[in-house]
C-alpha cells in the first residue's frame, strides 16, 4: 500500500519547482492516485494549498516532520498518466516548470475556482400529490405551468414571463410541491450552420485521404497549393476516424480562421463539434474542455491550446497552414505544437497530418530526410489556374511622380474590379496609420518613455500609441523638442490605407481586419461574414488575412509593401517574405473567375519574391537550404536564447557579463556549439524594463539545455527578484 505521495504545488516560484513529500491520510490510502488534485499544508504557516500527486511511494528514507495532505479535492484524477508523460517532456524540452506544464493539460480555470455554470431550475415533486389548501389558485395556475414545462424555468423565469409572484413560488417550493434542482447550463456555440454537404474528391485528394488511412508510418506533410481542396482532405479525414470510433483535432494558425473552419465542419457534421481558442470565455473553454473529457464530442477545432484537449481515442491531428509560426507559445512553457503533436501520435497511437502550400523550410528539410512522410496535392480544385502574379518595382512609379500607396497598374486594376463588381483583398503586414511621427525641423521621433520603439499613430481616435507596452497618448501637431509645428506622420499602416481608398474610390465598401479591429469577442466572425456576404468591396488586412480564407468573389489581392517581413532582422526572414506573398495570392480566383495578384516592391530581384511570382516552392527550398546551410542556421543547428531584463540597467548588465563568462566555461569542450552576445536586444526596452540576450547556437542537447537552465538561475540567485529571466528554444523571433 502507498502510504506517501509526491506532490508538485501550485506555485509560480522557480525554487518551489520540485515535489514535496506528503504522508497519506488513512482515510484516503488505497483511494488516492497519480494525478489527484489535493490540498497540502505548505510554508511555516502551513497555508492550505492546491497540489497534484505525481509520485506515489510504499515507503521512504526520511519520515522527520512530513506533513500530512489535507485533502482529495476530486473524486476522479484530474491527470492521466500519459498527461503525465506529457507533462515530464515538456519541462524536459522546454524548460518550464512542472506547474505550467500541469495548467495546460488540465480544464481551464479549474485552478481559479472555475466550475459549470448552473441555473435553478423548478420541476414537479412527483411524490407528493397537490392538493389540500394550497389547492387553489393562484397556485394551481403555477402548478400547471411548471408541469407544462417541467425543468425549463427559474423562479426569475416565471415573474418575468408570467407575472407570477415570487412569494407564491416560494410557498409551492416550502410545502413541497415543487422542487428546486440545478441545472448545467451549456456555454458553448448552439448556433445552427448551413449545412456544408461532401463534396466529390478528386484524384489526387482521394489517392492522399488513401495513402495516409492505408500507412503504417505517422507522421504526413500535404503539400497542397492554394485551393487544392486541403480542407476536404481533413473533412474526410475526421470523417473515417468516427466511423472508426476514433477523435480528430485540426489546428489552426489564426483565431481569424476559426470562423470559416467552424462553418464548414459544423455544416457537415453538426454540432457536436468542440471550438478551442482564446477568444472564448474562461466559462466557455472550460465547457469545451469538459465536452471532449466526457466524450461528447469526437472532434475538436481550434488554435494551438487546442492540441491539449483530453481525447482518450486520438486518431488524426491535423495541423493546417502548418508553417505558422503562431503554433509556438511565445510564453511559459514555450511549447510547440508541432512538437507536441508529435509526441501524442506515439503516446495514443495516433497520425499526425501537417498542411501548408509552403510548408516550413525545417519541416520540408525532414520529409526529404523520410522522417515525415510528403504527398502532394498539386492542382486546383476544378483544374482552376493560379492566379497570376505581376511585380511592380515601387521604386519606378516614384521616378514617374507616383507618391501614391497603389501603383498605376494597381489602381487600374482596382477600378476595374469595383466596376465589375468584384471583391479585393489589400495586404498590408502593418497595422495603424503612421509607422513614426517626427519633426522635420529638429528630427525629433515620438518615443515610448517605457520602450525603445516609436510610436505609432492612429487616426481613428487621433493617438499615438505603443504596440509593445499599450501606453497612448494624444496626438499633439507640436513638436515638444523645438515647440515648431513641423509635425509628420511617415510610413503606412492598415488604418492608413484605409483611408486612402475611401479617397481614391468613394463609393467603395471598405472594412478592415487587424489587431485593433478584432479585440472584441465575435469581430472575426463579423468580419468574415460581412466580407462573405459581399457586404463590402475591399477587404484591408495583416497578416489575418493572408492564409485559409475563401471567397469566391475575390479576383484582385494587393500586397502592398512586400518589403516589410525582408527587412526584420530575422535568419527566416526570406522564408516568411516568400510564404506570406504565395499564401495571400491564393485568397484571389478561388471561384470561376480568374483572379490576379499585384506585388509591390523596392527590393524586385530578392529571391524569395522573384520564385513567389512563378509559385516556385521547390526552387525558393532549394536556394534557402543551401544558406540555412553554410550559415549553420536551423534545420542544420538549434538556437537557444537568453533574454535578461530589469529596471536596472548597470545591474543587468554587470550581470549578464558574469553569465556569459561562466556559459563559455561550460563550451569551451564543444566547438560544434558557439554562443554570441551578450548584446542589447534589437528593442532594448520593453515597458521600462531594459533587454539583453545571449544566443546559443549549434548542436544543442536536452540535457545541455537543461545545464545551461540551472547555471542561469545559479548565477543569478542573488539577484533573482530583480532580474526577469527568459529562456526560449528556437524562438520565434530576436527582437
Amino acid at each position: 500500500m502507498f502510504k506517501y505521495a509526491g506532490v508538485v504545488i501550485n506555485s509560480e516560484s522557480i525554487q518551489l519547482d520540485k515535489i514535496f513529500t506528503y504522508v497519506i491520510p488513512s482515510e484516503y490510502i488505497g483511494k488516492l492516485h497519480i494525478g489527484h488534485r489535493v490540498k497540502v499544508p505548505f510554508g511555516k504557516g502551513n497555508k492550505i494549498i492546491d497540489g497534484f500527486v505525481m509520485e506515489l511511494y510504499e515507503d521512504i528514507l526520511e519520515h522527520h516532520k512530513l506533513k500530512e495532505i489535507s485533502k482529495v479535492i476530486d473524486e476522479k484524477p484530474m491527470i492521466s498518466q500519459k498527461d503525465l508523460e506529457l507533462i515530464n517532456f515538456m519541462k524536459d524540452k522546454y524548460l518550464c516548470s512542472y506547474i505550467d506544464a500541469i495548467k495546460l493539460v488540465i480544464a481551464p480555470g479549474i485552478l481559479e475556482g472555475k466550475k459549470h455554470k448552473t441555473l435553478e431550475k423548478l420541476y414537479i415533486n412527483t411524490e407528493v400529490v397537490f392538493q389540500g389548501k394550497l389547492y387553489k389558485e393562484p397556485y394551481i395556475n403555477i402548478y400547471k405551468i411548471i408541469e407544462d414545462n417541467n425543468g425549463s424555468f427559474t423562479r426569475s423565469d416565471l415573474v418575468n414571463l408570467y407575472h407570477i409572484s415570487l412569494s407564491s413560488i416560494n410557498t409551492l417550493i416550502k410545502h413541497g410541491y415543487i422542487i428546486k434542482q440545478d441545472s448545467v447550463v451549456q456555454r458553448y456555440n448552439v448556433k445552427q450552420y448551413t449545412s456544408y454537404h461532401k463534396k466529390s474528391l478528386t484524384e489526387d485528394q482521394e489517392k492522399v485521404i488513401s495513402h495516409i488511412i492505408n500507412s503504417n508510418k505517422s507522421l504526413f506533410l500535404i503539400k497542397g497549393i492554394t485551393g487544392s481542396g486541403k480542407t476536404e482532405v481533413y473533412m474526410n479525414l475526421a470523417e473515417h476516424a468516427m466511423n472508426m470510433d476514433k477523435s480528430t483535432i485540426i489546428l489552426v494558425p489564426e483565431i481569424a480562421l476559426t470562423p470559416q473552419m467552424i462553418e464548414r465542419f459544423k455544416g457537415r457534421f453538426g454540432k457536436d463539434v468542440a471550438v478551442f481558442h482564446s477568444k472564448l470565455s474562461d466559462g466557455e473553454r472550460h465547457d469545451e474542455w469538459h465536452r471532449v473529457k466526457n466524450n461528447k464530442v469526437k472532434l475538436a477545432i481550434g488554435a494551438r491550446s487546442a492540441i491539449f484537449l483530453p481525447f482518450t481515442d486520438l486518431g488524426f491531428i491535423i495541423i493546417d497552414e502548418e508553417h505558422e509560426s503562431s503554433y509556438k507559445s511565445d510564453s511559459n512553457p514555450k511549447y510547440n505544437a508541432k512538437e507536441i503533436a508529435e509526441y501524442k501520435s506515439v503516446l495514443y497511437n495516433c497520425k499526425v497530418i501537417l498542411g501548408s502550400a509552403t510548408p516550413s523550410i525545417d519541416t520540408f528539410y525532414r520529409s526529404e530526410k523520410s522522417e515525415i512522410e510528403l504527398l502532394r496535392l498539386n492542382n486546383r480544385v476544378d483544374s482552376a489556374e493560379l492566379p497570376k502574379l505581376t511585380i511592380i518595382d515601387m521604386r519606378d512609379e516614384l521616378k514617374n511622380n507616383n507618391k501614391s500607396i497603389f501603383s498605376a497598374e494597381l489602381y487600374e486594376a482596382m477600378k476595374e474590379s469595383l466596376d465589375k463588381k468584384e471583391q479585393i483583398i489589400l495586404f498590408l503586414n502593418r497595422r495603424g496609420f503612421s509607422t513614426f511621427v517626427s519633426c522635420r525641423k529638429c528630427g525629433y521621433v515620438f518615443k515610448c518613455d517605457n520602450c525603445d520603439i516609436s510610436l505609432t499613430y492612429h487616426w481613428s481616435g487621433n493617438y499615438l500609441s505603443c504596440h509593445y507596452c499599450g501606453k497612448t497618448m494624444k496626438a499633439t501637431n507640436t513638436c515638444p523638442s523645438c515647440k515648431s509645428n513641423y509635425v509628420k506622420h511617415f510610413g503606412i499602416g492598415t488604418e492608413k490605407v484605409e483611408a486612402a481608398i475611401k479617397r481614391t474610390f468613394p463609393e467603395a465598401r471598405v472594412i478592415r481586419m487587424d489587431l485593433d479591429t478584432t479585440r472584441k469577442k465575435n469581430s472575426y466572425e463579423d468580419i468574415y461574414n460581412s466580407f462573405k456576404n459581399q457586404e463590402a468591396d475591399i477587404l484591408v488586412g495583416t497578416q489575418m488575412v493572408a492564409k485559409g480564407l475563401d471567397f469566391h468573389n475575390v479576383t484582385l489581392v494587393g500586397v502592398l509593401a512586400a518589403d516589410l517581413s525582408l527587412n526584420l532582422p530575422d535568419y527566416r526572414s526570406n522564408e516568411k517574405t516568400f510564404q506570406l506573398i504565395t499564401q495571400v495570392a491564393g485568397r484571389a480566383g478561388r471561384g470561376r473567375k480568374k483572379g490576379r495578384v499585384i506585388v509591390q516592391t523596392y527590393l524586385p530581384d530578392n529571391y524569395s519574391i522573384k520564385l513567389a511570382q512563378k509559385y516556385d516552392y521547390d526552387g525558393f527550398y532549394r536556394e534557402e537550404i543551401k544558406i540555412r546551410k553554410d550559415m549553420n542556421y536551423p534545420p542544420f543547428s538549434k538556437i537557444l536564447s537568453i533574454t535578461l531584463s530589469s529596471k536596472n540597467e548597470d545591474l543587468l548588465i554587470k550581470n549578464i557579463q558574469n553569465l556569459a563568462i561562466n556559459l563559455r566555461s561550460l563550451l569551451l569542450i564543444d566547438d560544434k556549439i558557439e554562443i554570441l552576445g551578450p548584446t542589447p536586444c534589437i528593442i532594448s526596452k520593453i515597458n521600462e524594463f531594459f533587454r539583453w540576450q545571449i544566443i546559443i547556437k549549434g548542436q544543442l542537447t536536452q540535457s545541455f539545455n537543461k545545464n545551461v537552465k540551472e547555471m542561469v538561475y545559479e548565477t543569478l540567485k542573488e539577484v533573482y527578484n530583480d532580474i526577469r529571466i527568459n529562456i526560449d528554444i528556437n524562438p520565434n523571433n530576436l527582437v
